[in-house]
């Protein structure tokens, strides 16, 4: 009883109308720990998820011994690979230059992300349990290898909850391309349904069926009847969760009628915000990925909490050259490359970077060797991701892989200890949230994780 008077929708009245927080003069929708538990960097993240796996030595971890070695049989010891047609040693087709008074870097795939050289805290150290795609992925989002677990967005969600009452705290924005593993990287799993990820497109209509087909009044009157159902069968629900999840995604699901069109529609920007991202540009992929950093930036400014990017389509395949290395890496960052800088640019000079934390990362990286002759497999041994904004330390490099980019050798880093950090820098201490599930107490980075203090600033 105690319980759902507390927490419950059970024991109030359905918000009104004009979307009146629960809480009355408290915003947006409350998480389980209110304030957090440390004082946070970051009000909300946005999650550049790059599927499929970008190559570390042709992205951001130049190794000259690569050019030495260029056609020649690998001269380390190897691990099996996920398709084990092992080849030579493969040097990056790109040049690498430095950038900013840090020096970092970059490859010729990203000349706008470089301008932003000395906002990035370059991670080179990154390592996985996994070589294959959808186990991969679901360690990188939920924290287990395995379908079922909460993706981190809505351990987020769960924690903090909304700094809004009209969009969810949890948005995943679909370029095209879902995950190897499919919306269980999104899940919520056995947290309240309300802190699934919801997904919109990088569109006018960003949701399907979002605009009201009758009027508000009328609405209104059978949702609260509906809701008024729910709560009577609260009396005899053995777990009231998934009743009262229904009722909040209902009262959410009708505040979002007018929120989410309004967020979709872009036409108040100035033509320079658009032209910076990239909506005009000649590359279809490129406009839809324009569009999606353009959204995460509004979303940011009306409070959602966690939102995730995924890749558009570039008619060959994602960040995942088994073959034609050149060509499908070019065209993966091509389709990037200029909304990633563009977004940078606009959270800084609106004063939102430093609130914000940027991610960018895929779920594993490449070999030094060649699959065949011009691809390149899985590797889980060491792969790069950077961040940005959100009091990481800026400009700055930690841990190392081995001369050829294939492990890391120096300051290995876990997924666990990825999100206990990023939980860190949101105010959250990743041991202390937990959701009690199937009779023991779970977390995002279950048993494991440490915060890596070196990456804060």
């Amino acid at each position: 009883m105690l319980s759902r008077c507390a927490q419950g929708f059970g024991a109030v009245a359905l918000t009104a109308l004009a979307g009146e927080s629960l809480l009355g003069d408290v915003p947006g929708q409350p998480g389980v720990l209110d304030m957090g538990h440390i004082p946070a960097r970051a009000r909300s993240v946005i999650f550049l998820y790059m599927d499929g796996g970008p190559s570390q030595v042709d992205t951001f971890d130049p190794k000259p011994a690569l050019s030495k070695w260029d056609g020649k049989p690998f001269p380390a010891p190897m691990e099996r690979t996920q398709f084990n047609s092992v080849g030579n040693t493969l040097k990056s087709p790109w040049e690498f230059h430095q950038y900013g008074e840090c020096g970092h870097p970059i490859s010729d795939l990203f000349p706008n992300v470089a301008k932003h050289a000395d906002e990035l805290l370059v991670v080179h150290s990154m390592t996985s349990q996994f070589s294959e795609h959808t186990n991969a992925n679901y360690l990188l989002h939920t924290g287990t290898g395995t379908v079922g677990r909460p993706s981190m967005g809505a351990w987020v969600s769960y924690g903090l909850g909304a700094l809004a009452d009209d969009l969810p705290g949890f948005v995943v924005v679909n370029g095209g391309l879902v995950p190897p593993g499919g919306l269980g990287c999104f899940s919520s799993a056995f947290l309240p349904a309300k802190h699934q990820g919801s997904i919109v497109l990088p569109r006018d209509r960003a949701l399907a069926n979002v605009e009201p087909r009758e009027g508000i009044d009328r609405q209104r009157r059978k949702l609260d009847l509906l809701g008024g159902l729910d709560r009577m069968g609260l009396e005899s629900a053995g777990d009231p969760a998934p009743i009262e999840g229904a009722i909040a995604n209902g009262e959410l699901a009708f505040r979002m009628q007018s929120a989410v069109p309004e967020l979709a529609d872009i036409s108040g920007e100035t033509e320079e915000t658009r032209e910076m991202y990239g909506l005009g540009h000649s590359f279809e992929p490129t406009r839809i990925f324009a569009r999606e950093c353009l959204l995460a930036r509004r979303m940011v400014e009306r409070g959602v909490r966690f939102i995730e990017l995924t890749c558009p389509s570039v008619s060959g395949d994602r960040w995942d050259q088994h073959g034609n290395l050149k060509g499908g890496h070019e065209n993966n960052a091509r389709a990037v490359d200029q909304p990633i800088g563009a977004l940078l640019t606009d959270l800084k000079r609106r004063g939102m970077l430093e609130d914000t934390l940027v991610i960018w990362t895929g779920e594993f990286g490449r070999t030094p060797f060649a699959q065949g002759r011009d691809g390149r497999d899985h590797n889980p041994y060491g792969y790069t991701f950077w961040m940005a904004g959100g009091g990481v330390k800026a400009g700055s490099v930690y841990g190392a892989t081995d001369e050829f980019g294939y492990r890391a050798i120096d300051k290995p880093v876990e997924i666990y200890d990825f999100h206990a950090t990023m939980l860190h820098i949101l105010g959250v201490d990743h041991r202390r949230l937990t959701k009690l599930f199937g009779g023991r107490e779970h977390r995002l980075t279950d048993v494991h994780g440490k915060v890596i203090e070196e990456w804060l600033a």
